[in-house]
């Protein structure tokens, strides 16, 4: 089953730390994976939480155990997105838990920003969010091969 994820969604936390998925992914998620969803960081320096459906995540993380761990830089990304890793489950109202370790990293407050990125989500602070693309300065090479689609 190839399933696709996009657009982007402004959604609130409650005082909990649960996310409710936008309802136009819930029964996506819920076909595809019961529900099952895997939350980490990135590697990347931006912070921002990625939100796997699990057998995505697991595909992922099959190609993450094969990286060469003689690399210290390899070693510390495994570090962080397998450390982070939180398996987590949709309730009944479509909600999946986010733990403090997971929005600490990512400076969740209440409003926050789901972007979907094709067999995955990313999870952004909506102010970080909103800083993130207010500093986006296109290149004359993106643009160009942007157009090019």
């Amino acid at each position: 089953m190839a399933i696709s994820f996009r657009g982007a969604s402004e959604l609130s936390l409650d005082a909990k730390g649960r996310l409710a998925m936008p309802v136009r992914h819930r029964e996506t998620l819920l076909d595809f994976c019961g529900g099952d969803i895997v939350v980490t960081v990135d590697y990347a320096r931006e912070k921002y939480l990625l939100v796997y459906p699990r057998p995505h995540w697991e595909v992922f993380q099959e190609k993450l155990d094969a990286w060469p761990t003689f690399n210290p830089d390899v070693r510390m990304v495994q570090r962080l997105m397998l450390g982070y890793a939180t398996d987590t489950k949709m309730d009944g109202n479509g909600r999946i838990l986010l733990t403090p370790a997971l929005r600490k990293h990512a400076g969740l407050e209440k409003q926050v920003v789901l972007i979907g990125q094709n067999q995955r989500f990313e999870l952004w602070d909506k102010t970080t969010w909103d800083e993130t693309l207010d500093a986006v300065e296109w290149s004359a090479e993106l643009a160009q091969t942007l157009e090019s689609l």
